[in-house]
């Protein structure tokens, strides 16, 4: 059998693949048996039997003794801060999880070797991550809006990158990890990053909030074709487009038989929305967009 040190290393790499969070360790979850297969495990190791007794009751329970150090392994991550328990994550989320910690995230990109500096590009769900996205989703849309933050501060806080990071993924998962123009829904092989982007509507150059309301999920292309003004939304979120399309040369804007401006932005077409209308985007915001960005 794995030492419980082996196991909490593993299991903090398994969170990290699955995204920061695994289903809490009932019998037959499959995160039983992956972290096992990591361990070249046999059937009998899997199933050994191992007898305590439950001092309330005052009888003895059996328990498989792989079943057992893994628990004891992430019991002992969740006392170092690094992972919370599903009794704690449930409150958050509704579900039995157990989930990484910030500092989790950090202690899992170090045994993997992973850059520090990759970390804000992750969709790694963290328990401090994950509050954010709460309080942003959280909330119904306020009928007077104004999309424009406060100056920001050239020195990036704590709390103003969990925002920033709770923001991102709060969009994304909220069009369903797709593009609300093109539908384009795809992860990288590693399965660690999203094609998709969050794109802030009233950009931060301009102050523009990190609120939902302020987000749409946008492709890399059409994230750039959005921020430059080739196109905008009307109000009942459907595609405008800038006359100035028409007037470009004939050789841009094509992939092969692909054009841009005639398969990729269509006037009128309606774009994807979040199943929660209080999480569509803000008219004031694309009222910005339009006046400030957009060219007609």
């Amino acid at each position: 059998m794995p030492s419980k040190q082996e196991v909490e290393k593993e299991l903090l790499k398994t969170l990290f693949r699955h995204n920061g969070v695994v289903k809490e360790f009932s019998a037959g979850e499959e995160i039983v048996n992956e972290i096992a297969d990591i361990f070249s495990l046999s059937e009998e190791q899997r199933v050994i039997p191992l007898e305590r007794i439950y001092r309330k009751e005052n009888r003895i329970v059996k328990t498989p003794l792989w079943h057992r150090l893994l628990y004891r392994a992430a019991d002992s991550l969740s006392n170092s801060n690094l992972i919370v328990k599903p009794s704690v994550s449930q409150k958050l989320t509704n579900k039995k999880e157990w989930m990484l910690t910030e500092n989790g995230f950090d202690k899992a990109l170090e045994l993997l070797n992973i850059p520090i500096e990759q970390k804000d590009h992750l969709l790694i769900k963290s328990y401090e991550v994950e509050k954010e996205i709460k309080k942003l989703t959280g909330k119904p849309a306020p009928e007077n809006y104004n999309p424009i933050g406060m100056k920001r501060k050239t020195t990036v806080t704590r709390e103003t990158n969990l925002r920033s990071r709770g923001f991102r993924q709060a969009v994304i998962e909220n069009y369903d990890y797709r593009c609300c123009v093109c539908g384009l829904k795809i992860k990288s092989p590693n399965l660690q990053f999203w094609e998709v982007e969050a794109a802030h509507i009233v950009s931060h150059t301009q102050n523009g909030k990190d609120d939902i309301w302020n987000g749409l999920a946008l492709c890399h292309l059409h994230h750039w074709a959005f921020d430059v003004g080739w196109f905008s939304l009307t109000d009942d979120y459907k595609m405008l487009i800038s006359s100035l399309s028409e007037k470009i040369p004939d050789d841009y804007g094509r992939m092969d038989k692909f054009n841009f401006f005639e398969n990729g932005l269509i006037e009128n077409k309606n774009i994807f929305l979040p199943e929660n209308n209080s999480l569509f985007p803000h008219i004031k915001s694309i009222e910005w967009h339009r006046k400030n960005i957009f060219y007609k």
